[in-house]
This record gives C-alpha cells, structure tokens and sequence, in this order.
C-alpha cells in the first residue's frame, strides 16, 4: 500500500518546543512519551487516543523503534482497526530515543496496523526504513516550509522516491 494511501495532510504535523514540554533538567524525564501522543492523537482520527498511546508506548518500551540518522518509527498493531494508519511529526526540538547511532529524533513517522497483519507490518516497516535510508530525503523532510509541503515529500511529490509500494 503507498504511503499516501496511508498519510493524509491531517496526520502530518510539525511540532515546535511548546507541543513537547520535557521534564526539568537531569530528571531522566523523556519527551519521548509525549511525541508518542502526539502521534496517537493524530492516528486517532476523533478515535480512542488513549488507546493508541498506549499501544505505542508498549511497543517503544520493548525496545526503540528510533533507526538512527534522527529517524524514529513507532508501530503497534490494534485491535479493531480496519486499515493501516500513519502519521508523521517533524519536531522542531528532537528527542532523546535510544537511537544506535546515539543521534536524538527530529523525524517520526507512526504507523499502526490491524493486528492481524503481522506480515504487512514487516513489509511496510521495512518499505518506510529504506525511503529514510536516503540522506537526502531527509534532508527534504527537514527543510520542508510547511505541512502541505512535507505531505508532498512524503508522499512522492518529489524526486526522491515514489510513494508505491
């Protein structure tokens, strides 16, 4: 399934440093649960956020879905859902995540799946990983003005890499 089909502009998002408030300094509290539901806020579409959140969380607490190169893909499967969903966050102020590469995330895309479709979880992750893989889609994502113009990268607008699967 292309990516497109599973982005709509309304779960694209850029979050400045007022979305994603940290604890105070050196109180080992992470940001990073509070991206999560963002993300789950945007997946949720008027749905059951907290839900979603916590599926997320879950899944990031078993290990880090963060790639390196300032890239995170948190994923979960659900209950319920009938079709594969994702969003995505450009933060303005990136996250510590447990990266291997140690790099903080500035780029996340979620992406939920019904729980029935653990091969296509596989398949869409791995799909997503490689168009993330290019530095200059990356750097595409990062210089993008606005949300309609991050859509457009995103979702094959560019010259970077099509949106099929």
């Amino acid at each position: 399934m292309p990516l497109h089909d599973l982005l709509s502009r309304a779960r694209v998002a850029i979050l400045d440093g007022h979305a994603i408030e940290t604890g105070a300094p050196g109180t080992g509290v992470s940001a990073l649960p509070r991206v999560l539901d963002a993300a789950a806020w945007l997946l949720a579409d008027g749905g059951n956020t907290a839900s979603i959140a916590l599926a997320l969380r879950e899944r990031e607490a078993r290990a880090s879905t963060a790639l390196g190169h300032g890239v995170a893909l948190p994923h979960a499967r659900v209950a319920g859902l009938d079709e594969c969903r994702a969003a995505f966050l450009r933060l303005q102020h990136p996250v510590d995540s447990g990266a291997p590469d140690g790099e903080p995330v500035d780029l996340v895309l979620a992406l939920l799946v019904p729980e029935h479709e653990v091969s296509a979880q596989v398949q869409r992750l791995a799909e997503i990983a490689e168009r993330f893989a290019n530095p200059d889609y990356r750097a595409a994502l990062r210089e993008a003005r606005d949300v309609g113009e991050l859509h457009g990268v995103l979702c094959g607008a560019s010259d970077f890499l099509p949106c099929a699967a």
